[in-house]
């Protein structure tokens, strides 16, 4: 595999050209299709048995804070990508892809939107504009980080249309400690420790799905089989260091939500537990891609056939983020 066009693919502007760019594009719709179902039906699946009541409208919850974490990915990882870019000798000097941060901001504050009128009813899903209490948001804590999320997004949008994007990196960085705060109140027991987990968990996770995304854009930018090789071999060391993170953080988050002895009973008899279990089988399933592309980077003829894992690495990402998402969304397990 090269990351050059074959024949097939090349022709007049109303010919072949087109078929596989609108192909890729269905593809992708139809994964984002498939992704949203994972929000929207996974609180049902996950209760099922467990004697467990949902909160309100969990499931549309799940989905808005998936859209807000997959923004927070774009954003973050095409930074990392372009770090990881100049750092590359030889690099093409080619324009690199059109930036997809600007929109993923649009949909992250819509989303943040969205969670900040079910905190404004209470925690209530909405049903008319005057449920929602618009000044009550500054009165409480977790209203006060639902407007900095809405914010921080607007921001972050403006500042990937400057002539400075690197900016961005900021209002970002303001969501992913919202989140952090967020998830772990102060009625919490030791919550700081708390925050500072998810906030070291998010950041790598961030980076790691929505790096490898951006960093296969622009190997499909470039053409290089060289600088292309280069790149991912540079990605995939980091990716290595932000796994052993992952793994590090969400062991420690785990243990702090369910005590060692009731972890293997809390796996499949509680919405948290199942959901929990779903994901760590699914960073598993990335884990093996990871290896795989690695693999291949290091050991074939052609180096860029590390492309084909990487891209499954990718779609196995974006189920993990929307997994993640629907965990915020279940009910917390009982500590025993």
């Amino acid at each position: 595999m090269t990351l050059i066009r074959p024949p097939s693919e090349v022709g007049d502007a109303s010919g072949p050209a087109r078929r596989p760019a609108a192909g890729r594009a269905v593809a992708v719709l139809v994964l984002v299709a498939l992704a949203a179902l994972i929000p929207l039906l996974g609180p049902a699946a996950a209760l099922r048995g467990t004697g467990e009541a949902a909160a309100p409208g969990a499931g549309g919850v799940a989905l808005l804070r998936t859209v807000l974490f997959g923004a927070v990915c774009v954003g973050a990882g095409e930074l990392f990508a372009a770090g990881l870019a100049r750092q590359i000798p030889g690099a093409p000097p080619v324009d690199p892809p059109r930036s997809w941060t600007p929109f993923a901001a649009l949909a992250g504050s819509v989303a943040a939107l969205g969670l900040a009128s079910v905190v404004a009813t209470g925690n209530l899903v909405p049903q008319h504009l005057a449920d929602i209490d618009v000044g009550g948001l500054y009165r409480t804590r977790e209203g006060a980080l639902a407007l900095l999320e809405v914010n921080a997004f607007v921001v972050a949008g403006l500042c990937a249309l400057s002539r400075r994007p690197a900016r961005q990196v900021w209002p970002l960085a303001a969501v992913v400690v919202a989140e952090a705060l967020r998830a772990h109140p102060p009625t919490e027991h030791s919550p700081l420790t708390g925050s500072a987990l998810t906030l070291v968990h998010l950041v790598c996770a961030a980076v790691w799905a929505g790096g490898l995304l951006n960093v296969l854009r622009l190997l499909r930018a470039w053409r290089t089989p060289e600088a292309g090789a280069a790149l991912l071999g540079r990605y995939a060391r980091v990716a290595a260091v932000l796994l052993a993170a992952i793994t590090a953080t969400g062991v420690c988050s785990t243990l702090r939500r369910m005590p060692p002895g009731t972890v293997l009973d809390q796996l499949t008899t509680t919405a948290y537990g199942r959901t929990l279990l779903a994901k760590v089988l699914l960073v598993a399933g990335v884990a093996v891609l990871a290896l795989c592309a690695r693999l291949r980077l290091r050991r074939t003829a052609d180096p860029l056939s590390a492309c084909s894992p990487a891209r499954a690495e990718v779609v196995a990402l974006g189920v993990v983020v929307a997994v993640s998402a629907l965990l915020t969304a279940v009910p917390l397990p009982i500590r025993w």
